[in-house]
């Protein structure tokens, strides 16, 4: 099948690699262009073209043109494609978007004859080996006409119709709501056995093998964490900063605009937005309101020494 992949960021760059090597022919466009020729001087099913325009004349249709762009820039894009493309293509939208852009978008293709289906994608940088896992919305029909491709990207049994128009987007959110969870939870409880009475004797690396026999807790994440701890024990080199994605914010408002109980996932993201937070003004409220009331000592700043 011969079909366009917009956008080579760690996903797309890998996922059109994917495909050529299944097979597939992929013509490909990037913003940075040198990234699109380098691509296609890296794969023989690869071609690159100079401008999103280009992408009708190289496509025969009815054409297939997969977005892996950041949410931001994906309708400016889908402007520029409903220019050029015609009646009976197929639009998929494979970034993180909030569900809630996704029916506007295929109402806007759909007055046009164009398709568009809703893509989440998982699999990060490992997917171009171990393949993805993809959550499509939008038209049945579309998403099995498309059902080589699905394939080719996936592992077996890696895809799924979920629906209309921003389901697959919604499943992705919430996948990565669960995500944020089980990372926190990791977390929390390598940093108690590193508080804890034992901790000279742990060997963190080891701990994880351990739990990958047997364990309840076993799973991918603690396969990557185990090869973490491998390279940097104590994790030294890096700093304890963690950025969000949008998914994460947009589980929680779906949490609080259905009255739905998410403590673990909202409290997962909360300690996130602290974690890249130094000589925070609320704990000093804090330890002010702790001395006010009770007498506790506080700290004060180096200069000042302590109470």
């Amino acid at each position: 099948m011969r079909m366009a992949m917009v956008g080579l960021g760690r996903m797309g760059r890998n996922m059109a690699r994917r495909l050529a090597r299944s097979g597939h022919e992929v013509v490909v466009w990037n913003r940075t262009q040198s990234k699109a020729l380098a691509l296609a001087v890296e794969e023989p099913r690869v071609a690159a073209v100079a401008a999103l325009e280009d992408l009708a004349a190289v496509l025969t249709p009815p054409r297939l043109v997969w977005l892996m762009l950041p949410a931001e820039a994906v309708d400016e894009h889908l402007a520029a494609l409903g220019k050029v493309l015609e009646a009976g293509d197929v639009v998929v939208e494979g970034g993180n978007s909030d569900y809630k852009d996704d029916p506007r978008r295929a109402k806007t293709l759909e007055e046009q004859g164009i398709v568009y289906l809703d893509a989440g994608v998982s699999g990060g940088v490992w997917g171009l080996d171990e393949g993805y896992c993809l959550m499509v919305g939008g038209p049945r029909e579309a998403y099995d006409r498309i059902e080589p491709v699905l394939s080719a990207l996936a592992q077996p049994g890696g895809h799924l119709y979920c629906g209309p128009a921003g389901s697959g987007h919604f499943v992705k959110m919430i996948h990565n709501g669960i995500e944020y969870g089980m990372m926190q939870a990791f977390a929390e409880g390598f940093e108690l056995m590193k508080s804890g009475p034992y901790a000279q004797h742990h060997d963190f690396a080891a701990i994880c093998r351990l739990w990958q026999h047997g364990s309840v807790v076993r799973s991918w994440l603690l396969e990557l964490l185990t090869d973490v701890f491998d390279h940097d024990p104590q994790l030294a080199g890096l700093a304890g900063y963690v950025e969000d994605s949008g998914e994460g914010r947009w589980a929680v408002r779906q949490a609080l605009e259905t009255a739905t109980a998410a403590p673990a996932i909202t409290l997962s993201l909360m300690q996130r937005f602290r974690s890249r937070q130094t000589d925070v003004f609320g704990d000093r409220v804090l330890a002010a309101l702790r001395n006010a009331f009770g007498g506790h000592a506080v700290r004060k700043t180096p200069d000042q020494g302590r109470l």
